[in-house]
């Protein structure tokens, strides 16, 4: 596999979605100046619902309206407010892309749930999460696929020079394959849904896209095998909860790309880490893992353990240059 191409720049690091604050303007800016390889489109859950992960994939779905009862999403009867603000929320973050990122000619990412963890979160109008009904989530991984299919377009059209990469984040898929996924009450759990079944579905909406896709799962026991059969692109995932080294070398030496979560998203020491440590961090797996140094740079792309919504300001600059400059060192070993 030395020898794939890869849909971003040998050394690229790149932020996973979530950013403090509410100033789309600042958040495009720093992500534009600090991760100049593979930007990606921030999201800022600060501005409140529809600006939330669930509510803005939700806004996505076609012909699949949703709202918020009881502070959850729900499918709807009708579109109303509350995805009106969603959608205004999305196209608001275009416009700003549009403006700030004319002239950029490389990848760039964008990012969304992904149909399990949207079946896990939004509930359906006679309560119970979509996740209950194989046939609600059949409707929604075709709504959401042909929703997403539309946002990369949208995106494509405002920042021309650029090639799309897609994020689906599903922090969800491990609880959903296990049959974790409590119900209303608490005292019960979803039927798991099996594994060939979920392999289906998301392939789907991988395929859909029509552009090389990553996804993300800031959980322990990631289904490594599911997602490489699935045809995604690259698997992004939390360092400090890979157990099974074994699985992930086979997805990487049959081609999967690896995000490495290798830095944390908030500052437990008071400090980001600097760009050798978050280097070395990385360095240290690929070596444990038995690869050629060689194929690092290029299969590799260095990123924050998961979202920055928790950090401060000071803290995702330092963190997102420390990733950036931790792809630079690994280039240039």
């Amino acid at each position: 596999m030395s020898d794939q191409v890869w849909p971003w720049p040998a050394g690229a690091a790149t932020g996973i979605g979530s950013l403090p604050g509410t100033d789309i303007a600042e958040a495009q800016r720093i992500v534009l100046g600090e991760l100049p390889a593979l930007p990606h489109l921030p999201e800022l859950p600060a501005r409140g619902p529809g600006a939330d992960m669930i509510g803005r994939g939700a806004g996505l779905l076609v012909e699949l309206p949703v709202e918020l009862y009881a502070a959850r999403w729900r499918v709807a009867l009708r579109p109303g407010r509350d995805l009106r603000r969603a959608r205004d929320l999305m196209e608001r973050d275009l416009d700003q892309l549009a403006e700030q990122a004319e002239e950029y000619a490389g990848p760039i990412k964008v990012q969304a749930p992904g149909p399990f963890t949207l079946a896990a979160s939004v509930e359906l109008p006679i309560g119970g999460r979509m996740v209950r009904d194989p046939g609600a989530v059949r409707d929604l991984v075709g709504s959401l696929a042909e929703g997403l299919r539309a946002h990369v377009a949208a995106v494509a059209r405002r920042v021309p020079r650029a090639t799309v990469l897609l994020q689906v984040d599903e922090p969800s898929l491990p609880a959903v394959l296990a049959g974790r996924v409590p119900t209303e009450s608490g005292f019960g759990t979803y039927r798991a849904v099996q594994p060939e079944d979920a392999r289906a579905l998301l392939g789907t909406v991988v395929e859909a896209v029509g552009v090389p896709t990553v996804v993300h799962c800031c959980a322990p026991d990631v289904p490594l095998n599911l997602i490489r059969s699935t045809g995604a692109a690259g698997v992004a995932l939390d360092l400090d909860l890979v157990t099974d080294l074994d699985a992930l070398g086979e997805a990487v030496d049959a081609g999967l790309g690896l995000f490495a979560g290798a830095a944390p998203g908030t500052a437990p020491a008071g400090r980001a880490p600097t760009s050798a440590q978050v280097a070395d961090r990385v360095r240290t797996l690929w070596d444990r893992l038995g690869f050629p140094r060689r194929r690092l740079a290029g299969q590799v792309v260095v990123t924050p353990a998961c979202g920055l919504a928790g950090a401060t300001p000071a803290y995702v600059r330092a963190v997102l240059s420390a990733c950036r400059d931790a792809g630079r060192r690994i280039v240039e070993e």
